[in-house]
């Protein structure tokens, strides 16, 4: 019995604001003439009746050339704009066709049952993935052999036969022979199998026999027991995303299995076919309990997902789920996205996803609402995994606790009066508990009502505002708000950065989801939950101005995609701190906030924060004590929140130090240069007082050094120095620090000409990422540089690998005696940062400081980088006073103080000129063997380009 595939494909196709024009409908015959490759396979058989092994060559070339035929029709299809769920149900189709001639052939020609027996009926069953009727390029290939008794002779040849031809056709080919009882077991026994099972689909064969295996299936694994397999399937998506990352809003996601993604659409989509049935997808989801609106939601977001993953695996050839770096370019050229103003076109690729991931969250809360309602009627069901308690009226009018969450009494509570959206909220602050997904999805339902007459309205400003800074948890509030669309709709400024990506490897999360995050950091330092940092302990009390820091954190990063980001989040957040009517003062003071938000770790990381120029220029600045206690806990939560493991202990001690220097400056009145010096040199002597207090002698080398060594480092620090630093003798050592993000390493000895370059390259050589650099010179021409290392996963260099560290310890040794490793160094960046293409830039300014040239480079990120500009500055005969190394991703900006030879500023402008020139050719070189990644032919980006 032959199976007779669907002969066209949905007509799901969306066209507008598409920018491609779509190909049109599919029908499979005109793909593959399943009539004429029958007659071409039976030809085959006849012409070399004696030679089995000659036919089923042919038969194989026949199959394959119809399989290769339709794949690349469906990317053809793809690329001139079809979307994805058309491609993949064509796919589908297409081995369909091809598995359907197959099997006629292997039971017509090779192994022929004339008058088969109970126990040679066969059917070829479609499970899994393939059993929905999509298939994504790589995807293997599910089937189950149904049998209706005891395994034959006949079966099994059949079957042999059939998998061999199809590995030998290259399918990737997963595969079970039961009979139906088997079935319904081992579905009992097991979610996967019955999850593959509850997709299974008939191809060809006995379709009797499917029949009756489907119709058991239901029978004995489905009916009665929804309560049982939602849980497991809540459970199985739990687990998952706790392995790939609890958070909808990685800018690398997983396109299958990370949160929001496919798996969760289809999650969706096996419990609504559970309870309520259906055989198609557009069946199942309009039987479940999704209004049309949400119906065109979820075929929308299947639509993209499902386009994503075609050309992720069209491009790649290979099954590749994660959207990397490497790809989104690509994948957003394909799909249409070009750039507009100042966002590139991979961002607003990246927004539509981040959107759908969204929506796939709202489905997900609107599915959740409707399995509770249901099963509140049917006590033997849910009821064991969803304890109903009566609800519980509160004061505020159609409101309740329904089960321990905060609920309205129906949907209308919303319709009738938006202001009960914001009071949703304060309300479950107040009360401490969840809010109830029905509340949630009727909120949804309603955003429209949220207009700008009803944001203006002095409660609805008050509610905002309680929902920014109530509570001791703002971060849970602003996320519920943020998921349901309605901060975006109160706070259009706001609204303007949900979802919203920047193409570079320092930010680990969407804008918003960034905000939300830094917001929550600022909440647990004032309440002393996690991570304690001793400063920002001793700042909170003395605040005045709590509001604006919070105000000012929710929305210091909405000028970004506009221009400059902190000029533009000046006026965006003036705006809203205006239509919330906010003090002028107030609304003025988060606009400074905001519009100089990244000043402070800028003027930390990548100037010498003990020059007296630095901490002049950026005492003026701030101006005032208030000023800077808020700039410094806004800047620290703001790095904290970029992603895991860019805060670290020696960023802290930066910021620290900054806000130390210049609070002395603005305490004492003095914010000139000659104010401050004195203030520092009197700081520096305190320290030396107390670091001989506690270690007692001191080495005369740490005497001689000057003031910026002093106040440049900590007393325990200075400690540790002081106990490894020899005055005579040369000497390379290292301490992990406290957080295990780096591992400091001192050097100390003469110096020479070019003896930073050597030290630079030796590390690079042996696999050591600097990630800090400080380098001191005595009045007796000896150094110490203390050099912070990482290795290539963001780890503390050498971790747990004392043979490496001690390798690394001997070649520093080695370079100290001028006996460095020569060589090139492997400058071979990684695929994913080989990604990008970033414009160099080089600064060379006298005007930074009193006595040094100050060179600001940046450029991409790759090893020895360091090494090869340390080198340039040594030809140039350049000494360098102190380097600021600081890695963003795939972008580096380096600082350096220099001299000349006579130990003044550079000099001519000429001389400059060639500096530049030559710095410029080393930040540009592009590495020959890089890897050749679709995003490379992005354009390139500016490295100067704000964080």
């Amino acid at each position: 019995m032959t199976s007779n595939p669907a002969s066209t494909g949905p007509s799901l196709v969306d066209t507008r604001n598409s920018p491609l024009r779509r190909p049109g409908r599919w029908r499979i015959s005109n793909i593959i003439d399943g009539r004429a490759l029958r007659i071409k396979l039976t030809s085959a058989a006849q012409q070399h009746q004696g030679d089995p092994q000659a036919a089923r060559k042919i038969v194989i070339d026949h199959l394959h050339a119809a399989l290769f035929r339709g794949r690349l029709i469906a990317q053809e299809r793809l690329q001139q704009g079809a979307d994805g769920l058309d491609t993949a149900r064509l796919l589908c189709a297409v081995q369909d066709e091809v598995i359907s001639a197959l099997y006629d052939y292997t039971t017509t020609h090779v192994i022929r049952a004339r008058n088969p027996t109970e126990a040679e009926r066969i059917a070829v069953v479609a499970t899994g993935g393939y059993g929905r009727g999509v298939m994504a390029p790589s995807s293997d290939t599910d089937l189950l052999f149904l049998r209706a008794y005891k395994v034959s002779p006949h079966t099994e040849s059949v079957i042999e036969y059939m998998l061999y031809a199809m590995w030998d056709m290259g399918l990737k080919v997963g595969h079970a022979f039961r009979t139906p009882q088997d079935c319904v077991k081992l579905a009992a026994e097991d979610v996967t199998i019955k999850t593959s099972m509850l997709d299974a689909r008939f191809i060809c064969g006995d379709q009797t026999l499917a029949t009756d295996m489907f119709e058991l299936f239901q029978r004995e694994a489905v009916r009665g027991k929804d309560a049982q397999f939602i849980a497991d399937k809540l459970a199985e998506r739990d687990a998952r995303h706790a392995r790939h990352g609890d958070a909808r809003y990685v800018v690398e996601p997983n396109l299958k299995e990370g949160k929001g993604g496919l798996r969760d659409l289809q999650t969706l989509y096996w419990i609504t076919k559970h309870m309520y049935g259906g055989r198609t997808l557009e069946d199942v989801m309009q039987n479940g309990p999704f209004t049309p609106h949400e119906y065109n939601i979820f075929i929308r977001a299947a639509k993209f997902l499902w386009t994503v993953r075609c050309h992720l695996h069209f491009v790649t050839g290979r099954p590749e789920e994660r959207l990397g770096f490497d790809l989104q370019p690509e994948i957003a050229s394909r799909m249409g996205y070009r750039d507009r103003g100042e966002q590139q076109g991979v961002e607003r690729f990246m927004k539509r996803y981040f959107l759908i991931a969204k929506d796939v969250g709202s489905l997900t809360r609107i599915l959740a609402a409707k399995l509770e309602a249901d099963h509140k009627k049917k006590p033997e069901g849910l009821r064991r995994f969803l304890p109903i308690r009566a609800p519980q009226a509160l004061k505020e009018n159609g409101f309740i606790i329904d089960n321990g969450r905060i609920n309205t009494v129906d949907e209308d509570v919303m319709a009738s009066d938006p202001l009960n959206m914001l009071r949703l909220f304060t309300i479950a602050r107040r009360e401490g508990k969840d809010i109830h997904p029905d509340a949630l999805t009727a909120l949804t339902r309603n955003l429209r009502a949220m207009n700008d007459s009803v944001r203006e309205m002095p409660e609805a400003r008050q509610l905002v505002l309680e929902s920014i800074m109530g509570g001791d948890r703002p971060g849970q509030v602003l996320r519920w708000m943020n998921e349901s669309g309605l901060l975006g709709r109160v706070m259009p400024e706001f609204g303007g950065i949900v979802a919203q990506t920047q193409f570079n490897m320092y930010h680990h999360y969407t804008v918003d989801e960034h905000t939300i995050r830094a917001v929550e950091y600022i909440s647990d330092m004032e309440h002393g939950r996690g991570e304690t940092i001793k400063l920002v302990s001793e700042l909170f009390p003395l605040l005045e101005n709590r509001r604006a820091l919070y105000m000012a954190m929710l929305l210091h990063d909405t000028g970004k995609g506009k221009g400059d980001q902190q000029i533009e989040g000046m006026k965006t957040s003036l705006r809203a701190c205006q239509r919330l009517g906010l003090p002028e003062a107030e609304s003025e003071l988060v606009a400074w906030l905001v519009g100089h938000h990244l000043e402070m770790s800028e003027t930390a990381q990548k100037r010498d924060i003990s020059d007296p120029r630095t901490v002049a220029k950026f005492a003026d600045l701030v101006g005032s004590l208030e000023r800077l206690r808020l700039l410094y806990i806004l800047t620290v939560a703001d790095i904290k929140a970029v992603g895991p493991a860019v805060w670290n202990a020696w960023k802290g001690q930066l910021l620290a130090d900054l806000y130390n220097n210049t609070a002395a400056a603005l305490r004492g009145g003095r914010t000139d240069e000659a104010g401050v010096l004195a203030e520092l040199e009197a700081r520096a002597e305190r320290r030396r007082e107390a670091l001989i207090d506690r270690v007692g002698k001191v080495p005369a080398l740490m005497l001689e050094m000057e003031t910026a060594y002093w106040t440049g480092f900590d007393l325990d620090d200075l400690a540790w120095q002081a106990r490894v630093l020899n005055d005579e003798q040369e000497v390379v050592a290292h301490r992990y620090l406290a957080d295990g993000g780096a591992v400091a390493m001192i050097v100390s000895g003469a110096d020479r000409t070019g003896l930073f370059a050597d030290l630079a390259g030796t590390l690079a050589r042996l696999g050591a990422n600097v990630v800090s650099a400080q380098v001191f010179t005595s009045n007796r021409g000896r150094i110490v540089d203390i050099f912070m290392l990482q290795d290539a996963s963001k780890g503390a260099f050498a971790a747990g690998d004392a043979p490496r560290m001690e390798r690394l310890e001997k070649a520093m040794r080695d370079a100290l005696a001028d006996n460095a490793i020569k060589g090139e160094v492997n400058a071979r960046a990684g695929r994913r940062e080989a990604a990008f293409l970033v414009q160099p830039s080089v600064q060379i300014r006298d005007d930074l400081s009193a006595d040094y040239t100050v060179i600001d480079i940046a450029g991409r990120n790759r090893p020895g980088l360091l090494h090869e500009v340390a080198d340039v500055l040594a030809d140039m005969k350049l000494s360098i006073h102190s380097a600021h190394v600081g890695s963003y991703g795939e972008r580096v900006f380096d600082a350096f103080y220099v001299q000349n030879a006579r130990g003044q500023k550079m000099g001519t402008k000429a001389r400059k000129d060639t500096l530049k020139e030559r710095l410029l050719a080393v930040l540009g070189r592009e590495e020959p063997d890089a890897p050749q990644t679709p995003a490379r032919k992005l354009k390139r980006s500016r490295a100067v380009d704000s964080f």
